[in-house]
């Protein structure tokens, strides 16, 4: 990556194929290995050709080494490239003075107006240590400080109109998990859990599963011995165990760091759970299914659930990733609790989505008018339930199917405007609603005459959700009780003899 100060020159390091080192980190180890072999600045630049102060950007991480001046400042300290370009910091006050720095580099660093400290030599390793324990406890006072409510609806309402834009649709993230249930040995329908543990050994894992997981988690990786802890049994509400586990490979494929804000550790479930996905439902294979019955105008969810062996939620989102690009068909999907309140939503195709000020949809009413309402009302739920429903923004065709959890009753509703309904199973259902909301005399205003007899004669009690006036749970992983999943991962570490 380009240095802060200067950009990258022709022939810098991470060109001609040599791998891309973290510019702080490659300079402690050049200033390491410099050290430990008693030269100065002035003697290596004299045996590189190079001036000493170049050479002291370098070790900055200030300027970004050609490869071939790379090369020769390895030969001079006589050590490898590879050791020179490793990611791993050569000691443990190198790692704090990188910390220092790069702390001191950050914006919010920047916003208090004070000088720097050079993590020089001659700065004391106690004096060191307190000034990273201080920039660390800085971050995460102001980490703590954004982690609200109101911050994480806006952060959720960013990205989901950023996968509204993109027709919620990841192609960096299809290739990569197609191709890796390929080389596992995925060839057509369900993805065995066979499959998914060779996926696993892909990467050097293996999954374990055990039934003392911290209460905080859904999963625990040891990314030292190569372990993936999961539960004995699916979690209730559709997080199957194959979901669990490709979903905890998901961070080692994408790449993730531990999360910076609550917005990243969101954005980083988004990807994680659309790679899950993508492995459960491989792309060519899912294309050629919704094709077949697109041109046959049998369209249906349950049926694409089945096909694959997931859950019906896990099947209705895993259309709208695919339907708008591979279909050309608009949707929108909606889960809403037996409350009518919207737990979460997608839309590209203009349905007018309840939504607060500042634009976030989630624990706003839904229509009553509207199917994933009106499921509720129906007796027979084993089967998806087809409606149109007329709104101010056009009419729009539903199938519906409910569930159960342990928290209570919950809908699912995959809806397309009036046009694509031809292509589904239920276009020719007969019920049809009406809708007018936002006007509140839809189906928010009680009657004239309740209101009149009722309005001074009644006191009723809202039902409060605590967790609407507290702060979101903050650390290195939002809402992770990091003593228990240490002394978690102390009690099933193995041995020196097993590893």
């Amino acid at each position: 990556m380009p240095s802060p100060i200067e950009p990258a020159s022709d022939g810098a390091v991470g060109t001609d194929g040599a791998p891309q080192a973290d510019l702080i980190t490659l300079g402690r180890r050049v200033r390491h290995f410099r050290t430990a072999r008693g030269m100065t600045l002035d003697a290596l630049g004299a045996a590189v050709g190079t001036a000493p102060s170049l050479l002291s950007m370098i070790e900055n991480g200030r300027r970004e080494p050609r490869l071939s001046l790379l090369q020769q400042i390895a030969h001079a300290l006589e050590v490898p490239v590879s050791d020179l370009l490793t990611d791993e910091p050569p000691s443990r006050r190198a790692a704090l003075e990188i910390e220092l720095d790069r702390a001191q580099r950050g914006p919010l660093f920047a916003a208090l107006g004070l000088p720097s400290v050079k993590a020089s030599q001659k700065l004391p390793q106690p004096v060191l240590e307190n000034l990273v324990g201080l920039h660390a406890e800085l971050q995460r006072r102001a980490t703590e400080a954004i982690a609200t409510p109101e911050e994480a609806r806006r952060a959720n309402t960013e990205l989901r109109l950023e996968r509204q834009a993109r027709n919620n649709y990841y192609p960096e993230i299809e290739g990569l998990a197609e191709d890796m249930a390929r080389r596992a040995g995925y060839t057509v329908g369900a993805l065995t859990h066979r499959t998914v543990a060779r996926m696993a050994e892909q990467l050097g894992f293996t999954i374990w599963h055990v039934d003392d997981l911290p209460h905080s988690t859904r999963t625990v990786t040891d990314l030292r011995h190569g372990r993936i802890y999961l539960p004995p049994a699916s979690i209730p509400g559709g997080h199957g165990l194959r979901s669990l586990a490709l979903q905890a490979l998901a961070h080692r494929v994408l790449g993730h760091e531990r999360p910076r804000s609550y917005a990243e550790f969101l954005r980083q479930r988004v990807e994680i759970t659309y790679f899950a996905a993508c492995c459960l439902i491989p792309q060519s294979a899912a294309v050629d299914f919704l094709e077949r019955r697109k041109r046959e105008k049998d369209l249906a969810v349950e049926d694409f659930r089945d096909a694959f062996g997931v859950t019906h939620e896990a099947a209705a989102q895993r259309f709208t990733n695919l339907a708008t690009e591979h279909l050309g068909i608009p949707l929108h999907f909606l889960r809403v609790g037996d409350d009518g309140a919207l737990f979460r939503g997608y839309e590209n195709d203009g349905l007018p989505l309840p939504a607060d000020v500042t634009g976030a949809i989630e624990g706003q009413m839904v229509c009553r008018r509207w199917a994933v309402r009106e499921a509720f009302t129906r007796r027979d739920r084993a089967q998806e339930s087809y409606q149109y429903t007329d709104t101010p923004a056009g009419t729009f065709w539903c199938s519906t199917q409910t569930g159960t959890t342990t928290s209570g009753q919950f809908s699912l509703a995959v809806g397309v405007p009036f046009a694509s309904a031809k292509w589904f199973r239920g276009r020719d259902t007969a019920v049809r609603r009406q809708s007018t909301c936002p006007d509140e005399s839809c189906c928010r205003r009680p009657a004239a005459g309740s209101a009149a007899q009722w309005q001074d004669a009644s006191w009723p009690s809202a039902r409060m959700h605590q967790h609407v006036l507290s702060a979101l749970p903050t650390g290195a992983f939002p809402g992770v009780d990091a003593t228990e999943v240490y002394a978690f991962l102390d009690k099933h570490a193995p041995s020196a003899d097993e590893s």
